[in-house]
């Protein structure tokens, strides 16, 4: 058995698209089916592809989607979580639990999905990090 992919809602795939971007995914696939009225795309972090993706569903008839909290999160591993998250900032992206720590922090899809960000090795806490307060959930 092997991990294949995650599968999460979305209202804007190109608004879920660009987010995902920001983080170094890209689009591998793409199905659109008109008899079903939906799209799947799917995404990886290059050398990923086949192996951990997140496939992004997208039904053409419109919905409200809640809960995203309730489906936990997805987690990242990332050179650099002070680059990462500052990159995130500047495309106008919320950090709702910044890195203080050096190691962790949390953001939203546009449809809610937590994204935690997790340092590859270690970094000391460092500001304006350090003093940055929690948003919202995540």
């Amino acid at each position: 058995m092997r991990y294949l992919h995650t599968m999460i809602r979305v209202s804007d795939p190109d608004a879920t698209i660009r987010f995902f971007a920001l983080l170094g995914l890209e689009q591998v696939r793409r199905i659109d089916n008109e008899g079903g009225r939906f799209s799947l795309i799917f995404l990886a972090a290059p050398g990923d592809e086949g192996r951990a993706e997140v496939e992004l569903t997208h039904n053409w008839d419109p919905e409200i989607y809640t809960g995203g909290r309730n489906f936990g999160h997805l987690a990242y591993r990332v050179d650099n979580i002070y680059e990462t998250c500052q990159r995130l900032m500047d495309a106008g992206i919320t950090i709702n639990r910044p890195p203080r720590d050096g190691h962790m922090a949390f953001v939203k899809t546009p449809d809610g999905i937590s994204i935690e960000l997790l340092q590859d090795g270690a970094l000391p806490p460092a500001e304006p990090w350090a003093s940055m307060p929690n948003v919202g959930s995540w």
